[in-house]
């Protein structure tokens, strides 16, 4: 058994690309030989045509299931020629090559890159940031109302409040029995005040107290969402690059 799912104070000691590996998981459904089928969320969309991972300790790619066995082929043996990755950006001369296998087969309608992080092994709770339940989901209006669809399902879900009101507010957004993803977004009026580190940073602890691993990752176009990370100190553990 992995020991990160009877242990959280180990999470830290996961393997880059174990993590990876668990980061994938939880954004896509996989069918039984392993390749991506849709995003994982009610009524998820198809998965992307091909996925790759780098981390420091090695590569990781996967395959959408109805992707064709010469495109696998000829993607499994240039991902296997790739090095592992010395330094976490944007990955763009890594994704040229990628681009043009795929494209012999059919155009490449969106290329997505973004950096992966884990949590520190105990993260700072706040006693500003409250757990959000089907009790008091009405706490989420009328500022992220849009949110109250989700609280039973994205569980841990914890939230800031003003005057009894949240005002940022995380959730597992996406979930599996060994991770969860972070899902964040503070109210226009509200930020810039610090609330986003400290309702994710509740979040976290609340995570790994249900022995879970919980994960953050963005776009590298998403300012703010990394910057986000830099303050909770998060650490990036490697590089999404995915392709549709």
């Amino acid at each position: 058994m992995d020991p990160a799912r009877t242990n959280p104070e180990r999470f830290g000691v996961i393997n880059a690309r174990r993590l990876m590996q668990l980061h994938v998981e939880a954004l896509f459904t996989c069918d039984d030989a392993g390749r991506l089928v849709v995003v994982n969320e009610p009524g998820g969309k198809a998965a992307p045509r091909f996925f790759l991972g780098r981390t420091a300790d090695g590569n990781a790619w996967w395959f959408r299931h109805d992707v064709d066995a010469r495109l696998v082929s000829d993607l499994d043996a240039l991902c296997k020629s790739l090095p592992t990755a010395g330094k976490f950006d944007a990955g763009l001369d890594t994704a040229a090559p990628i681009l043009a296998c795929l494209t012999r087969v059919g155009p490449v309608r969106k290329t997505w890159s973004g950096p992966a992080y884990r949590f520190p092994t105990d993260p700072s709770v706040h006693e500003s940031a409250v757990r959000v339940t089907p009790d008091n989901a009405t706490v989420l209006s009328p500022y992220l109302e849009d949110w109250r669809n989700d609280v039973a399902s994205g569980v841990p879900m914890t939230a800031v409040l003003q005057d009894g009101q949240a005002v940022s507010v995380c959730g597992s957004v996406r979930i599996t029995p060994q991770a969860h993803e972070a899902g964040v977004e503070t109210h226009p009026d509200f930020r810039g005040r610090g609330y986003g580190a400290r309702v994710v940073a509740t979040w976290a602890k609340a995570v790994q107290e249900m022995a879970r691993v919980p994960l953050y990752s963005t776009s590298w176009d998403n300012e703010p969402s990394r910057a986000l990370a830099k303050k909770l100190g998060l650490i990036q553990y490697g590089v999404d690059l995915h392709f549709t």
